[in-house]
């Protein structure tokens, strides 16, 4: 057993469909320790959310395969069975949905449903009780008049108030892990910025560990302390802010961070892309997944890359077999230094 919050090792989901089998997750291995917050970034179809989804048990059907494994405080959740995963999910772990009009009940008081997770779990808490638990949520993540609320409907509330009573909703257990998915999609920048501060006010006040699931490297850049980037089912990069932020060593890396918008550059006349279009799951391409997109490839590119410690910072670990002084001379696109993804020189083989 380790000192880690959540290890995840070598888990891999597939599902098997009419077109062929979908390997989602493809070997992922990661931990979270208590008080940390871990962003898992990526394109759409890259297997986040995914990925999230497993260790709360909800991918399990008739046509998924799992492998791997996924321990919390030593609990194996990739094998726990249904009646096990009901005990720990809402309590020990807790999800924060993409889309909370969906996730939320459309025709059960916002309040019930608070109650409900509570009563579920702790049978010996009171209706008025698990009540009162619910205002003293709702208060606490910026609703107003959150007492008045409780007989709210989830679509008399906005965008922004819905997203906080789902992470009402997911701190009534005092969870130990928070999954957050694309917590702050829709929202504008207000909104966004208060939702950040109430994640980080859980890390702070309740010292639980953090997946932040995530396209925006903005949000990333806020809250997190350490990043993963996935690509096609695959972490393609792994490492501390700083690290990723500042020394990228993945072509998919310097791509996302190239895409940003920098207020302290003149705005450019576009807004730079990533070419091309993220592979079938259905089909991957051989070795390496980024290949067929990457303008630096080469003939070992053919070849798998294992996740390793290739820049020689301890922790820091990348899927790309380009050399440490070749990552650190093609990723830079700007006389000022900027990291970016260019075709301007070849790699060394």
């Amino acid at each position: 057993m380790t000192d880690h919050l959540l290890d995840v090792n070598d888990l891999r989901v597939s599902f098997r469909t009419e077109e062929g089998v979908v390997h989602a997750v493809d070997g992922v291995s990661f931990h979270v320790d208590p008080g940390e917050v871990l962003a898992i970034v990526g394109e759409s179809g890259s297997g986040k959310s995914v990925t999230g989804m497993t260790l709360m048990g909800l991918t399990r059907s008739p046509n998924s395969y799992f492998e791997g494994s996924a321990t919390l405080e030593g609990k194996e959740l990739v094998t726990a069975s249904d009646a096990e995963l009901r005990r720990i999910r809402g309590a020990e772990i807790a999800m924060v949905f993409q889309d909370p009009m969906t996730a939320l009940n459309p025709v059960q008081h916002i309040g019930d449903q608070i109650v409900e997770q509570i009563r579920a779990h702790d049978s010996r808490i009171s209706k008025a009780a698990a009540l009162d638990r619910a205002v003293e949520l709702m208060e606490r993540v910026g609703v107003p008049r959150a007492k008045e609320r409780l007989r709210s409907y989830p679509h008399e509330f906005s965008g922004g108030m819905r997203q906080r009573v789902m992470i009402a909703m997911a701190l009534s257990n005092s969870p130990k892990l928070l999954i957050a998915d694309e917590p702050t999609t829709a929202l504008d920048v207000t909104i966004q910025a208060q939702i950040l501060e109430e994640i980080r006010q859980l890390r702070t006040e309740m010292n639980a560990g953090v997946i932040l699931v995530t396209h925006d490297l903005g949000v990333v850049a806020d809250v997190a302390d350490r990043i993963a980037v996935m690509y096609s089912g695959r972490i393609v990069e792994q490492g501390t802010l700083d690290e990723l932020f500042y020394d990228p060593q993945h072509p998919y890396t310097w791509g996302l961070l190239g895409s940003i918008t920098r207020i302290d550059r003149d705005r450019p006349g576009r807004l730079p892309a990533i070419a091309g279009l993220p592979p079938s799951l259905l089909d991957p391409p051989q070795g390496c997944h980024f290949r067929p997109r990457c303008p630096h490839e080469f003939d070992r590119c053919a070849e798998v890359p294992a996740l390793e410690e290739r820049s020689g910072a301890p922790g820091h670990c990348d899927r790309c077999w380009l050399s440490p002084e070749d990552k650190r001379r093609l990723r830079v696109v700007g006389e000022d230094g900027q990291i970016g993804l260019d075709a301007k020189e070849a790699p060394v083989a």
